[in-house]
């Protein structure tokens, strides 16, 4: 029995093509899946080593053990000198030992700046983490190993000298404290290894200012440092901060604000252990263990290695892994779809074949085994070349270097469940998808070999079917309804369940949505083909062809309702992803214009005049405004302290031409201020007296008077220019509110003042601010544009910020924009399986009206109004069932949108037309490609020989 199916298999090869396609792409799917994982998992782990650099060993915390917050606290205040590095170095079978310090620094050279992450040197290149590229790593002191990033952006080679700064240095300078001579209490950390002490001469015991080798002073200038070398992070130690630079011990202490290399806190220490006797590298790992304090030990790379895998395996891998899994299974459901439309006119074409073996002998077991053995052949094949296809895309894509950009560099790994699952999946879900046939093959009697072949299903949908749809129809509603209407209340400020149990009323809307479209997709055999007959009707007033195809659809309802129910699925679930993100963006953009009434704005310490004139000569900038600022402290009529970004303009006209708000009938002089209603940070109205009174802040007066022309005394407390007190300028003005909102996020409010209590010496700026009013629109260029535009204008300044609802509508358009992408090119892969279940509709229609097409091309019917019918027949099953997925997504998106967006602004219910007409666009056209293949196999054969084949 086994060989006959194998013969009829053969027979039937043409048919089980596009079936073997749908399986083909879904196991191609999950296969890839899996492999995406593996090598995620992969590249995450030789990331999360690669701070080892050529490193085979680590001393590292110990793990698993029971750790108090003491031991914690203990650990965590360790510095270089407790871990005797010296002494480490000299063990025998010891090649280096590197401490790991990291921080970020400020590079200087002329008027350009760059930050950078930076790490310690270490004697052998193998060592570090990162590659040099050119020249070496620093061995002396006042040397730095530049990423080849930052070298690009100041401009500067080997040999070149910089300036590095750190807010570390700067604030020991200032303070007359080292950052890196705290210790525990009763710990000997801050004195070296012979018990002198950490002080060396370098340090300026007068001001506390660290103070290098060549005479810079770390807290004004910065230290002066020779470019030894360039690196690279080819295995992304380092990503998050684009590389690392490498300091050498004296500048990498100074830059954290310490006087000695030794009081640096540490906890990790990299080994290069000689490890090509097994047996000595376990005695010298056992002499470092003595050397270390109490809570440390030294592991291996390999442990560690194995550690990471393990600690990601149920991580974020394993998230990402499930969740394209999940659209590979939704791959799957699809083509299950096609699978048994497939089978069921493969059973129902060979009923005269079947009858025979009837005849013959075979009895219904037989018969029910031999159409599940060939369900099962064509999954195995299928299943198999999918997941050859999933490889070879895998593999396609680590060596095209795209996840790169990502940080990642991915190989391909393969493993047992890239082969076993998908494949397992492909071969049952064919045999399940199957069962239904196989059911009426067993039906099959020895007298139907002498009835004529009819392959149309007249077959009437089940009660129980219908039933059970219309159960899920109406608690989906009902689910849906009560979602809504507890939202509602929440909004409108009465009680509602929202407002302590909100996740269980998302999940109650979720669920609704996922009971009703379930309930669609079971009685789509209701429905779908009732729908398709009357827009058939119409279609057919188009003429002959129109009209045979609109005769043609109702021939079979229930392959009609199962094409069509696998279309729907992808469209819906397209449409709804495109709804939901045009309701984000524009209600997000709607909250973001009422909640800012400035379009741009950018602030910041070292902002200058020229960068300011050139970024209003940004196109889409339409006018601007550059501000001294400063910032102060005060108290609102409650008593309570206030933090205001105190900001100088040159009157309200000036503020008019770039905040969005009614300033009509106000005016700004030099005895008021300009406050806004209600506080950025709470959104509370702010009281205000008759008067206010700023105040600098202490420590801000403190630095300006260190720094101010006038010098001060040992207290601090030096009159300045307009009699104020060095350690307390302050300003006394008339308030006057208005509604303007979120000037700048960061502060709580921003009072506008005068400009003169700038120039005149009244206070002393401490930053710079401009404030920008956009029109992309007019000017004719993308939002996300100007806002990049104005951003590299500042790129120079470190302190300068770009913020304001343009910058934070680019950002949140940019990532609904990727994950739409993402969602919608995962989703496609089941639009595409739906698509070949059209071509395999039509394929077998054609097949199974073989007499039926040569009586009409009998009859006079041309070969052009065939492929016509075809068409019309194709467009009609795809286009109904797209537009139903288009209006079903859009109301699933639009309840999404109103579930979630609800809480930040008044939703917005977009109808998204151009992603909508695309999905229809490439349905239609796909559905015309579809019907190619099937026309030329109806039209090339003769109706004479097409009605003796018949």
């Amino acid at each position: 029995m086994f060989s006959i199916t194998l013969k009829l298999m053969k027979k039937s090869a043409r048919m089980l093509i596009p079936a073997g396609i749908a399986i083909l792409i879904g196991t191609a799917f999950i296969a890839a899946t899996f492999l995406f994982g593996n090598a995620m998992n992969d590249a995450l782990a030789a990331q999360n080593t690669a701070q080892l650099g050529g490193a085979n060993y680590v001393i590292s915390p110990d793990s698993g053990k029971d750790l108090t917050d003491k031991d914690q606290d203990y650990i965590y205040t360790r510095t270089v000198n407790d871990f005797q590095l010296d002494r480490i170095r000299a063990t025998e079978g010891v090649k280096d030992a590197r401490a790991s310090y990291a921080g970020s620094v400020t590079v200087t050279r002329g008027n350009k700046h760059a930050s950078s992450y930076v790490i310690t040197t270490a004697a052998k290149r193998t060592l570090l983490p990162v590659t040099i590229t050119q020249g070496d790593q620093p061995a002396d002191s006042n040397e730095i190993a530049l990423t080849k990033s930052v070298a690009d952006q100041l401009g500067v080679k080997v040999g070149d000298r910089v300036t590095v700064n750190s807010q570390a240095a700067q604030y020991a300078g200032k303070t007359g404290d080292s950052a890196g001579n705290t210790g525990d209490a009763g710990d000997e950390s801050a004195q070296n290894a012979d018990g002198t002490s950490s002080h060396d001469g370098d340090s300026d015991a007068a001001s506390g200012a660290s103070v290098s080798s060549d005479g810079a002073n770390t807290a004004d200038s910065g230290m002066t440092v020779r470019v030894v070398g360039l690196t690279d992070d080819p295995n992304g130690a380092y990503a998050y901060y684009g590389g690392a630079s490498v300091l050498s011990d004296n500048v990498i202490t100074a830059m954290a604000g310490s006087n000695d290399f030794g009081n640096l806190p540490v906890y990790l220490v990299y080994l290069d252990i000689d490890d090509a006797s097994d047996t000595a590298a376990a005695s010298t790992v056992k002499q470092v263990s003595t050397l270390l304090p109490k809570h440390f030990s030294v592991q291996s790379r390999a442990a560690l290695v194995e550690e990471s895998v393990k600690s990601m395996s149920s991580g974020e891998t394993s998230i990402t892994t499930i969740f394209l899994l999940s659209f590979g299974i939704l791959a799957m459901l699809v083509a299950a779809l096609v699978i048994a439309n497939t089978f069921q006119v493969l059973v129902a074409q060979r009923r005269r074949t079947l009858a025979l073996l009837r005849t013959i002998g075979a009895n219904k077991s037989q018969l029910y085994v031999s159409v599940l053995f060939e369900a099962g052949v064509l999954g195995l094949i299928a299943s198999a070349l999918g997941v050859g296809l999933g490889i070879g895309l895998m593999a396609a894509l680590c060596q095209s270097g795209l996840m790169k950009a990502t940080g990642m560099t991915m190989r391909l790994v393969l493993s047992g469940p890239v082969f076993t699952v998908p494949m397992a999946f492909g071969i049952i879900m064919t045999v399940i998808a199957s069962l239904g046939s196989a059911r009426s093959a067993t039906a099959v009697t020895p007298l139907e070999a002498l009835r004529p072949i009819e392959l149309t299903d007249t077959r009437r949908a089940g009660v129980v079917r219908a039933v059970i749809s219309m159960l899920l129809i109406a608690v989906g509603v009902a689910l849906c309804a009560f979602s809504v209407w507890q939202m509602s209340e929440k909004i409108a400020g009465r009680d509602s369940m929202a407002d302590k149990q909100y996740s269980l009323v998302l999940l109650a809307a979720i669920i609704g949505c996922a009971l009703i479209f379930l309930g669609l997709v079971l009685s789509a055999t209701f429905w779908l083909p009732v729908l398709m007959r009357g827009v058939g009707a119409l279609v057919a007033l188009a003429g002959p062809s129109a009209k045979v195809a609109h005769a043609n659809i109702q021939k079979n309802p229930r392959r009609v309702a199962a094409t069509g129910a696998a279309l729907l699925i992808g469209v819906t679930l397209v449409s709804t992803i495109a709804t939901g993100a045009a309701s984000a963006k524009q209600t997000m953009n709607e909250a973001l214009t009422t909640r800012y009434s400035v379009d741009m704005i950018a602030a910041g310490t070292d902002m200058t005049g020229k960068q300011a004139s050139e970024a209003a000569k940004v196109k889409g900038v339409q006018s601007s405004i550059y501000a001294p600022t400063r910032m102060m402290t005060m108290k609102d009529a409650d008593g309570k302290s206030l933090s205001v970004l105190v900001v100088g303009v040159d009157g309200v006209d000036a503020l008019r031409k770039v905040v969005r708000s009614d300033l009509s009938g106000v005016t700004i002089d030099g005895d008021s201020v300009l406050m806004p209603k209600y506080s950025a940070a709470t959104g509370k109205d702010i009281p205000l007296d008759k008067s206010v009174t700023f105040t600098a802040g202490a420590a801000e007066a403190q630095a300006d008077a260190a720094n101010g022309p006038s010098g001060n005394d040992a207290n601090g407390s030096a009159e300045n220019g307009n009699g104020q007190s060095g350690g307390t300028q302050t300003l006394t003005l008339k308030p006057r509110k208005v509604d303007y909102r979120r000037i700048a996020s960061n502060y709580a409010a921003v009072a506008f003042v005068d400009a003169s209590h700038f120039t005149n010496g009244g206070i002393k700026a401490d930053g710079h601010i401009m404030l920008m009013r956009i029109d992309a629109e007019g000017a004719g260029v993308a939002l996300n544009d100007v806002f990049t535009n104005v951003q590299n204008v500042f790129s120079a300044s470190a302190g300068v910020t770009v913020t304001g609802p343009v910058a934070e509508r680019t950002q949140w358009e940019t990532m609904i924009n990727g994950m739409m992408a993402l969602l919608v090119g995962l989703i496609a892969v089941a639009v595409l399986i739906a698509l070949v279940g059209v071509a395999n509709t039509l394929s077998l229609s054609v097949i199974e009206r073989t007499r039926e097409s040569a009586t009409l091309r009998a009859i006079g019917m041309t070969r052009g109004q065939l492929r016509r019918s075809l068409a019309v027949e194709a467009l009609l099953l795809s286009l109904v069932s797209g537009v139903v997925g288009v209006v079903l997504g859009t109301l699933f998106g639009w309840l999404g949108s109103y579930m979630v967006f609800s809480l930040y602004g008044d939703t917005v219910f977009p109808f998204e037309w151009a992603t909508n007409g695309v999905v229809l666009g490439v349905a239609a056209l796909a559905a015309l490609l579809a019907s190619v293949a099937p026309a030329r196999r109806a039209v090339k054969t003769p109706p004479v020989e097409a009605l003796a084949e018949a």
